[in-house]
């Protein structure tokens, strides 16, 4: 098999690590037995066939592990013992019950889609456990429910290599990921095809490139613009400068972004390379832009306070401020990257929410 360049190995999140351990211990309590290899389904509808590092079954529970293999990518949850524990709900027929353990954060605050006093188990990776246990566990399910708790040893300390305490998860790591597979963002190799993408679309004389941060994001951009060849959409990652570099170099003269709120925040703040960990959200940015959509000051405050961007859009939502809020903010993304590339292209910027609906739309000629 012909060796991948170093730098390009994909891995696996968290959430389908702990999809994997929740499916080969459901696996335990129907066959008798824990198996050492057991296949998962991601969330990107993948198949992929996992080793398990441990596994027994006791009485009415079983217990399994899977090691989290984070490819070229590797943070500091390369190495964790994601495990599953599952047991048998006799009173609750056909019910999941998802649990968090020890080493799996506690959510202390509003602002991440996630129920406060729960488990730092993100929406999709949820899905994903119960979608895993529920296709092995027909035979099970029929006459009773099970309860699945996701634990990770050493999670305490390896939160503290994170941004978790500041964003109100605490006592361990969150549970995440989209599609299930990590990729090198962070690598040159990554840096790369950013650029490369970018001077593909160039060489096939492509007047437009569309930027997106991650997978969700170039899905909801691709729905919204049909029109254009598949060539000319590019994610970025958090490259945004090495991208718009590039676009400069290139001579492209149509940008579109698509993104979310929190990245771009980041991008209105002026960082240009919108990595979590390279810089805090600028949540009083947030704050004045809600202030001067006229919302009242405990709540310009609240969010001033807070330390997430999606925290000050579900309270502009509350308010019904949401699509305004959101056009502010892209507005604000239009002007400050005019202000680093002044008569270079023509920009637009589309936002969308969590699930990958369109919120609004801004643009600017930079030419």
């Amino acid at each position: 098999m012909e060796k991948k360049p170093k730098g390009t190995r994909t891995g696996f999140t968290t959430g389908a690590c702990a999809a994997a351990a929740a499916r080969a211990a459901t696996l335990g309590l129907v066959q008798g037995q824990v198996p050492e290899s057991v296949e998962c389904l991601l969330p990107n509808g993948q198949q992929v066939i996992f080793s398990v590092t441990e596994g027994r079954v006791d009485g009415h529970c079983a217990h399994a592990v899977i090691i989290k293999d984070a490819g070229d990518d590797p943070d500091c949850t390369h190495g964790a013992h994601l495990t599953a524990d599952v047991c048998l709900l006799a009173a609750s027929p056909d019910e999941v019950v998802l649990k968090g353990g020890a080493g799996v954060g506690a959510i202390t605050m509003p602002g991440l889609g996630l129920d406060v006093g729960g488990p730092a188990i993100n929406p999709v990776p949820r899905r994903n456990i119960e979608e895993n246990v529920r296709a092995v566990a027909a035979s099970l399910l029929g006459q009773q429910g099970l309860e699945v708790t996701i634990s990770v040893p050493g999670g305490e300390a390896m939160a503290k290599k994170t941004l978790n305490a500041r964003l109100g998860i605490i006592g361990g790591i969150s549970i995440l990921g989209t599609t299930g597979i990590v990729r090198p963002y962070s690598t040159a190799a990554f840096r790369a095809s950013v650029i490369q993408g970018i001077e593909v679309a160039a060489a096939q004389g492509q007047d437009t490139v569309v930027l997106t941060t991650g997978g969700r994001t170039e899905k909801f951009v691709m729905r919204e613009l049909p029109q254009l060849a598949t060539a000319c959409f590019v994610q970025m990652g958090d490259f945004l400068r090495y991208a718009l570099d590039t676009v400069v170099k290139e001579k492209i003269p149509h940008v579109i972004i698509g993104g979310m709120v929190g990245k771009l925040t980041k991008m209105a703040q002026g960082e240009t390379i919108t990595h979590a960990g390279r810089a805090e959200v600028d949540t009083a940015l947030l704050a004045d832009i809600a202030a001067d959509l006229g919302v009242d000051e405990d709540t310009c405050n609240d969010i001033r306070n807070n330390e997430t961007a999606r925290y000050a859009s579900e309270r502009l939502e509350a308010l019904g401020l949401s699509s305004a809020f959101h056009y502010a903010l892209a507005q604000r993304v239009v002007a400050t990257i005019a202000a680093r590339y002044p008569r270079q292209f023509s920009l637009k910027v589309l936002v969308c929410d969590f699930d990958g609906n369109k919120i609004a739309e801004a643009e600017g000629n930079l030419v």
